[in-house]
């Protein structure tokens, strides 16, 4: 059985994102090697034995698989696609995800550092617990995604297209959101909310009246407003 998918209501006038439900068949343990390129993988469980580092699985597909405390350190994954599928404390560094696509997928307590996520496409993804370092997404498109309870340090967002994003109890530490495009995204359940570069880039985005103040310096800065005693 595939993936469900919940759909999303309105909070606060704006648009909830749609979450997904993944269900995933009977799956078969992955065997011997490693990834293949342009592989197609329907229905594998990739165990925390499977050592994923330093593979080569370019334009690879995986559908209705699940990816189990798996070493992704240096993995070579350009443009893989990611459906129906769970990765759940997955971890590694120099992950390198360029243009791939991630539909209707949940990350659970992931472990990276360095994830090349740039040029890539999200729909219906969760990432839930766990901690991201310099996450790159860049130009990526993210449509009906949720950050919830992990911790994103340094993510970088620049010209990133954002619609229907949620981020819950989730802490931002120094936030790119250079020539972002944003709709419908929600701010207001961070536990974290800290923007170093694009403060400017918020249209379409949601934040609460605390958020409002903690970030009326950086406001007043973008219109050369000094606010002094």
């Amino acid at each position: 059985m595939g993936g469900m998918v919940r759909s999303g209501g309105r909070s606060g006038g704006v648009k909830a994102a749609r979450r997904p439900e993944v269900r995933l068949p009977p799956l078969v343990d992955f065997g011997e090697g490693g990834l293949e390129p342009d592989g197609d993988y329907d229905g594998v469980r990739f165990g925390a034995s499977v050592d994923l580092a330093d593979a080569s699985g370019r334009g690879a597909r995986f559908m209705d698989c699940a990816l189990e405390g798996c070493a992704l350190d240096r993995a070579e994954l350009v443009r893989a696609r990611f459906i129906d599928s769970v990765l759940t404390g997955v971890r590694g560094v120099g992950t390198e995800l360029a243009e791939a696509s991630l539909r209707d997928v949940e990350v659970v307590d992931a472990r990276l550092g360095g994830v090349q996520l740039h040029g890539a496409v999200l729909e219906r993804v969760v990432v839930r617990g766990g901690k991201i370092d310099y996450l790159n997404l860049r130009e990526a498109r993210l449509t009906d995604v949720v950050f919830e309870g992990c911790v994103l340090a340094e993510p970088d967002f620049g010209g990133a297209r954002l619609k229907r994003v949620e981020f819950r109890d989730c802490v931002l530490k120094r936030a790119d959101f250079s020539a972002v495009r944003m709709e419908d995204v929600d701010l207001r359940g961070t536990a974290e909310l800290d923007i170093a570069r694009g403060v400017e880039r918020l249209a379409g985005a949601v934040i609460s009246p605390v958020q409002l103040m903690d970030l009326a310096p950086a406001f007043a800065a973008q219109i050369g407003v000094r606010v002094e005693a």
